[in-house]
């Protein structure tokens, strides 16, 4: 018999399901008066974004939003997608965040495969979402969101109820319910569906609990931190931070449009202590005019994820005043889930070591059970030697509960009890994972594996090169062969022979880009740049 069993059960003094909805409500509790959004000239308290929260969680309740029910948000990075994060699992029902640049029917899709009940949409994105609408087969309530912050001639209205006046039909004294279940649903997001449709990604309180405190410890993040929206939170719920930041009483600055002259004036407007952004944010930062960048005030930390960025990225950020951590996650992970943890002995290195080492995408969080480098094959540990390839797997808390209405990509992504992430990498003596490619970005060049990363990394070490993505064009005698696509420096050009004699410095002959192609690149609202779209192209 075991004594620590007996007769000491769970009930409601020792064991409470967790959620995040405890940190806006400790929050409103604590510092009621405290700024806790700035947007443009809007300014609201914790009282204030919990008295509105909990009004519109009223009037979804009013409209017959019920638990287990989809609420869809099509919005920009502004106070009400923010609210979204509490008000809709204030009543149970789960919030599905749509990427703003989606096309018409990837939108329609979205909103038919999630059964959303309610959209709630800025009007500046009334073309593409009427062409949705008219699509779909079935009754959904729209709630257009009016911003008078935004290009007013783009501005049309959508649905017949507006955000303000339908969140005023709302009782504020609405006694909203704390979820019965830690593993249900508190939100719902799509993969970026490069092939086919997209994924919905389901992701549970409980995740994302962990997630906001994990952050908060993996980056040392202090309470009254001042955070930037750069990251969209439509994107892996802005990677949880609307979660994270009432955690620690911090002042969520939102930002509405990548505007690099904008991110400096807020920052040293607002004393902006901390954001995420992808790479090619910092790479908009470190190469926006001097006239646009202004001298930093104090040190501002940020992440960085999305896509491996070119070790030359960590120096130009430091150069303006930044400190860079890099992180690593999917969508299916509730955002990152590895980080680059310093260690003080890598102070001794030059610093073309240095960030050598920050590209790398490091070790796993503290709130991540595993991250490891298997061979997907025989699901054994690959050698760590910094050589050896295998896959990515992830297991933990934070891996999703599983992909929406499909149960066979679910297992399918979960074999073997690991979740298989698709990224190739090889893990390092000390224990450091290192992305080589995504399995399908992978060159196969007369039997040889070639890193597009790694030629990426030397690509963007040349002063004319402003962004690089290399892919696999075909070639009859070595099957693939790296083709490289630049957008270059403005001011700085630069020809094909001169970037293909720069690799040749430091690449093996057969790594070295075979053509080209300069271009500006496609990428997603996340700043990835869509290789998909440039394999077409070869």
């Amino acid at each position: 018999m075991n004594h620590y069993e007996t007769n000491l059960d769970k009930n409601k003094a020792n064991y409470v399901p967790l959620t995040p909805l405890t940190f806006l409500k400790r929050a409103t509790e604590i510092y009621p008066n405290y700024e806790a959004i700035i947007y443009e000239n809007r300014k609201y308290t914790w009282a204030e974004v919990y008295k509105r929260t909990v009004k519109f969680a009223s009037a979804l309740s009013k409209i017959g939003i019920k638990k287990g029910d989809t609420v869809s948000f099509l919005a920009f990075n502004t106070p009400e997608i923010f609210e979204g994060h509490y008000s809709v699992p204030m009543i149970g029902a789960v919030l599905n965040t749509i990427n703003i640049r989606l096309d018409a029917n990837t939108i329609a899709y979205i909103l038919k495969h999630s059964d959303a009940k309610v959209l709630v949409v800025d009007r500046q994105l009334h073309v593409e979402v009427k062409k949705a609408l008219k699509t779909l087969d079935k009754k959904i309530t729209i709630i257009d969101i009016h911003d008078k912050c935004a290009e007013q001639s783009k501005l049309e209205k959508i649905g017949n109820l507006e955000y303000e006046s339908f969140l005023n039909t709302g009782d504020e004294n609405y006694d909203w319910q704390m979820p019965d279940d830690e593993w249900q649903a508190i939100s719902l997001s799509y993969t970026s569906g490069t092939t086919g449709n997209p994924k919905g990604v389901v992701y549970h309180h409980r995740g994302a609990y962990l997630m906001s405190t994990g952050s908060s410890v993996a980056w040392n993040m202090p309470n009254r931190l001042n955070f930037l929206t750069v990251v969209p939170m439509f994107h892996c719920n802005g990677w949880c931070y609307p979660w994270t930041v009432p955690m620690l009483n911090g002042r969520t600055i939102c930002l509405r449009n990548i505007d690099v002259k904008k991110i400096f004036e807020l920052i040293n407007k607002y004393e902006v202590t901390h954001f995420g952004g992808a790479p090619i944010v910092l790479n908009m930062i470190t190469g926006a005019p001097e006239s646009d960048q202004k001298k930093l005030k104090q040190k501002v930390y940020v992440l960085t994820a999305g896509a491996p960025p070119p070790s030359i990225i960590f120096k130009k950020m430091k150069a303006l005043g930044f400190e860079v951590m890099h992180v690593y996650g999917l969508t299916e992970t509730y955002g990152h889930v590895t980080q680059c943890a310093w260690n003080d002995d890598w102070n001794n290195f030059d610093e073309e070591k240095q960030n050598e080492i920050k590209a790398r995408q490091g070790v796993k969080y503290p709130n991540t059970e595993g991250v490891v480098v298997l061979d997907p094959e025989t699901m054994k540990e690959v050698p760590k030697d910094g050589k050896t390839i295998g896959e990515i797997m992830i297991r933990g808390n934070v891996v999703m509960k599983g992909y929406f209405k499909d149960k066979e990509a679910t297992d399918k992504a979960m074999k073997d009890g690991w979740f298989h992430s698709g990224d190739l990498a090889v893990m390092h003596p000390d224990g450091y994972v290192k992305i080589q490619d995504r399995s399908k970005d992978i060159i196969i060049s007369g039997g040889e594996n070639i890193s597009s990363i790694e030629i990426e990394n030397t690509l963007s070490k040349h002063p004319s090169v402003s962004i690089a993505a290399v892919v696999a064009k075909p070639d009859e005698k070595w099957g693939e062969v790296p083709c490289a696509f630049i957008e270059m420096v403005k001011d700085k050009p630069v020809s094909e022979k001169e970037l293909i004699d720069f690799c040749k410095e430091t690449l093996a002959g057969f790594k070295v880009p075979k053509k080209v192609v300069f271009c500006e690149l496609p990428k997603t609202s996340t700043g990835k740049i869509q290789k998909f779209e440039l394999r077409k192209q070869v």
